[in-house]
């Protein structure tokens, strides 16, 4: 039996490419959206649709890897794996390399929507390798430890850009040549880390392979959706996840955007977000420490309430040092809820089909994500100009947009409470 307190070395090695990947996640939550604007200002766009259009960009992206994730997940059950990793991690890292590049806003963003979906295509094998890598006691731990180190380790990079590109007149640059760099450095440090885990992973869980595989993953991706909604625990758990982390992930995707369509300093907002990473790290740690003392439903449950009141006051965010709060609250549930909800899944499915569910549930994340920036995206377009007095205070369009965020986290944490408790229910029984 392994030692509860002491990582394997396969282990380390998953956790690192969370450390690895977590460098291009907090880049395009910082610098990125940043950069756009000012190739979009320079282009002579309309200030009013910057967060239109980056929130479209990141919707063309979870869309697209909605729809190939799964089949890709059940292609990736019959021992198929780790080649396909290696290819959205090529993916992903040759197109943040390639950002620095663009000699324009909208070649930037065709470029950034294929990092994208390399990043977001490559997590759906990763996550997959959980239940391979670690035992089932040790999955909240392993997870959360994943997500802490991904953000603590990703400010090293991040820093080293963050430098580059806020004192590049010191160092004889543009902006752009920083830039270029910084997406250099970024894509560099993401392979690096990532060479651990494709030397040690050895797919373990698989299903028999056959002379057509494609056409088996499509066919097995059809019986997995079957037995999904056949399995009420897992259905009404993918569907809650749908719902909860489409906020989730939408406030991390266009935090900094908000705050610059707001008008906010952008040197505060990359600043206040480098904050989120260092809070993260102990919460995320924390959390893995709790699941171990308390249930995993019940601090998923907490983590969504805290979401729904995050979201309420973004609502009224209008100053700088109410995004820097925001900063600190979100870092204290980021980690929590995604570790613990990637390992409540592992849980409660059987491991040789990992790769179907979770991709799957990537169809869940990223349907939500695509759902979430598109009706922020649309309702800050469509009220555009518009603003409200409440409370005294000066609302935006992008204010009113965000609001809608908070249906997506009720509704999570409704369904949520149902497939718990059916999960609950059949752990009894067996």
């Amino acid at each position: 039996m392994k030692e509860k307190s002491k990582l394997t070395a396969l282990e380390r090695s998953w956790i690192l490419y969370d450390i690895g990947n977590s460098a291009f996640v907090l880049l395009v939550s910082t610098l990125i959206p940043i950069y756009f604007n000012a190739l979009a200002a320079a282009d002579g766009v309309n200030e009013d649709l910057y967060l239109s259009y980056w929130g479209y960009a990141g919707s063309i992206a979870t869309i697209l890897v909605a729809i190939i994730g799964p089949v890709c997940g059940a292609l990736s059950d019959r021992n198929f794996k780790k080649p396909i990793f290696l290819l959205c991690l090529t993916l992903g890292a040759a197109g943040c390399a390639a950002l620095g590049f663009a000699s324009n806003w909208l070649i930037f963003l065709g470029i950034f929507v294929l990092a994208r979906v390399g990043y977001s295509a490559s997590l759906v094998f990763y996550d997959s390798m959980l239940p391979e890598i670690t035992d089932n006691d040790r999955m909240d731990k392993v997870s959360s430890m994943g997500y802490a180190y991904g953000y603590i380790g990703s400010v090293i990079p991040f820093i080293l850009c963050l430098v580059l590109v806020l004192m590049h007149n010191v160092f004889g640059l543009s902006q752009s040549s920083a830039m270029a760099i910084a997406f250099l450095l970024t894509a560099a440090w993401w392979v690096v880390c990532t060479l651990p885990l494709l030397k040690g992973y050895r797919q373990t869980a698989f299903v028999s392979a056959s002379k057509s595989p494609i056409g088996d993953s499509f066919r097995q991706l059809g019986r997995t959706l079957r037995d999904a909604k056949k399995e009420k625990h897992i259905f009404l758990y993918l569907l809650a996840f749908f719902f909860f982390i489409d906020g989730v992930y939408t406030i991390i995707d266009m935090a900094t955007a908000y705050g610059a369509a707001l008008g906010l300093d952008t040197t505060g907002l990359l600043l206040a977000l480098l904050l989120t990473q260092f809070v993260a790290f102990p919460c995320s740690i924390i959390f893995g420490r709790l699941s171990a003392k308390y249930d995993a439903g019940l601090l998923i449950k907490v983590c969504i309430g805290a979401y729904t009141g995050i979201t309420l006051f973004a609502v009224f965010l209008v100053s700088q040092w109410q995004f820097w709060v925001l900063a600190v609250l979100v870092g204290m549930f980021q980690g929590g809820i995604q570790a613990l909800s990637r390992s409540y899944l592992g849980k409660i499915i059987p491991a040789e089909r990992s790769g179907e569910f979770y991709g799957l549930m990537d169809i869940c994340g990223k349907g939500a994500s695509f759902v979430g920036m598109t009706l922020v995206s649309v309702v800050s377009q469509l009220t555009a100009g518009i603003t409200v007095d409440v409370f005294g205070m000066t609302l935006q369009n992008e204010n009113i947009a965000v609001s809608a965020l908070i249906v997506m986290f009720v509704a999570g944490y409704v369904l949520f409470r149902k497939a718990d408790k059916l999960n609950k229910q059949r752990n009894s029984v067996q």
